[in-house]
């Protein structure tokens, strides 16, 4: 990474009642729960791999706004009207907090989905890395229609066009990158989604609550022996 280069990174989380409508979660789990379970891993690991302060979470899930305060994250209220105008709402303060201390041309601000319960701080690290040697970079997801990480330099990022087939609108605009770091592209929106982060080890937050289901199975086969 480019030593004098500044990151700010923008973690836009729905309300968890909206989130994730297309996974189907095991057992009678609670889908919000889940997605709010994925998103605060994915926050933590987030901030802990960036200075706190230069988080910049996007959401009106009181669940989530009052976790990210804590890990010392900006919040900044959903101003609503979907994904793309909550990463524009995000990339707008990133750029108005660092500009007293740097300004815009030491400025790396990025874009990182809230649905990456397997990823690790080294995991962004890494990408931020490569990330920097590119004015404008997308990082697909491991399908390679979605996009888990949008970043530009010296605060120039591209147009936001989140959603589905996001990858390719991004890569009109960027450079693609595809590291190999799986943990950081493998989003979750399906059944399979989840069960392939999983595989690669899931964060303590949705580790916790996919135990439940477990631990409920346990008890029914418990109750069904006695």
């Amino acid at each position: 990474m480019t030593p004098s280069l500044r990151w700010r990174l923008v973690v836009p989380v729905k309300e968890a009642h909206l989130a994730k409508t297309r996974l189907v979660t095991p057992s009678q789990l609670s889908r919000p729960g889940l997605a709010r379970a994925m998103a605060l891993d994915t926050l933590e690991s987030v901030c802990r791999a960036l200075t706190p302060g230069d988080v910049i979470t996007v959401t009106s899930d009181e669940v989530v706004r009052h976790a990210a305060d804590s890990m010392g994250a900006v919040v900044v209220a959903d101003p609503g009207g979907g994904l793309n105008p909550a990463v524009q709402a995000g990339i707008g303060e990133a750029v108005r907090g660092a500009t007293p201390r740097s300004g815009t041309a030491d400025l790396g601000v990025a874009v990182l989905l809230g649905d990456l319960p397997a990823l690790r701080p080294g995991d962004l690290l890494a990408a931020l890395a490569e990330c920097a040697r590119h004015d404008r970079a997308v990082v697909p997801d491991l399908m390679g229609t979605g996009t888990v990480l949008l970043t530009g330099t010296r605060g120039a990022l591209p147009e936001p066009h989140f959603g589905e087939g996001s990858a390719h609108r991004h890569a009109e605009l960027a450079t693609v990158l595809t590291p190999d770091l799986p943990r950081l592209r493998q989003d979750v929106d399906d059944r399979a989604g989840l069960a392939a982060a999983t595989a690669l080890g899931l964060g303590p937050r949705t580790t916790s609550f996919l135990a439940q289901d477990q631990d409920r199975r346990a008890a029914s086969s418990a109750i069904e022996k006695s």
